[in-house]
């Protein structure tokens, strides 16, 4: 568990990095709001933090609800007070100068009034982001930065942790399926472990990672397990606003599972030219490789 933390916090503390942590993407009042989670197989625990301001390394105060708490899950004020009583530094603003800057470009070509209709919200969020990216204002999978990270040892202790400043400019307090059990993160000691990043909605109205553990349970493979929860999730999207041209969800979400005997995969519903990958390291080193889509083409 703390290999796996002590991992994402490197990603969480790097300003460059528009996804997690510091210099996260705000909401759309301009604050970053984090998300996290971790579960440890072993112990059969875990902790998370939701809607915390202030603190750069959401995983490390999740690990402490774990740790210091009979609590899974602390949200807002309440996770920032907590924070502060374990020590933590709380700090008035987590932008940088990038992720305020590329807030304000966002605040520029849009209107408050879009929260009322999510119709309209979802084809002008599109757009935008169709226009941020050919800009160059916005990393391609950025609008969606979640990092998730599930390690097992030599002994089959397995674990896991996700951590996300969560959808861009998102409804302040929204929270996605990154601190959610089962949602953005399920392990289970004697099985394995599964994660997500992308559409949290998409993940949470199925309890896409709790699904992919299970069907571990029943034998799968984590690839075949992970694909089973994709069709689940394009069986489950009906909204019009939700479904492109082709009749296929317009989003894309990622699945990154582990079974206690190392076996791993990564999913995605697109990965058009293999650009969706997912990290591994274990005794060959290392590396990057691409995930399984399940549908062809891009979202």
């Amino acid at each position: 568990m703390d290999a796996l933390i002590a991992g994402v916090t490197i990603v969480e503390l790097d300003p460059e990095d528009t996804s997690v942590g510091y210099g996260g993407l705000p909401n759309a009042d301009g604050v970053v709001q984090l998300d996290a989670s971790c579960m440890h197989g072993p112990r059969k625990r875990a902790g998370a933090v939701a809607a915390l301001e202030g603190v750069r390394n959401p995983s490390l105060v999740a690990q402490k609800v774990m740790d210091q708490t009979d609590h899974h899950l602390l949200v807002g004020p309440g996770a920032q007070v907590f924070a502060r009583n374990m020590g933590f530094t709380i700090e008035d603003d987590l932008n940088t100068d990038r992720s305020r800057r590329t807030w304000l470009e966002w605040k520029r070509r849009t209107t408050p009034l879009l929260y009322l209709d999510p119709d309209r919200r979802e084809l002008a969020m599109r757009r935008l982001e169709r226009e941020m990216i050919t800009e160059g204002l916005i990393e391609e999978n950025h609008f969606y930065g979640t990092i998730n990270c599930n390690g097992v040892n030599a002994r089959g202790e397995i674990c896991g942790v996700t951590t996300t400043s969560g959808l861009a400019w998102k409804i302040p307090g929204r929270v996605g399926d990154s601190p959610i059990l089962g949602a953005g993160l399920y392990v289970d000691g004697e099985i394995g472990a599964a994660g997500s990043t992308g559409r949290g909605e998409a993940s949470l109205y199925s309890l896409c990672s709790f699904l992919i553990v299970e069907e571990m349970r029943r034998g799968k493979h984590p690839k075949d397990a992970g694909l089973e929860a994709l069709r689940r999730i394009q069986a489950a999207t009906i909204e019009q606003r939700l479904l492109n041209e082709r009749g296929t969800p317009n989003f894309n979400i990622n699945f990154y599972i582990l079974n206690r005997r190392g076996e791993y995969a990564g999913v995605a519903m697109y990965s058009p030219d293999g650009r969706q990958q997912f990290a591994v390291c274990d005794e060959k080193g290392p590396r990057l490789e691409v995930s399984t889509p399940l549908l062809e083409g891009s979202a």
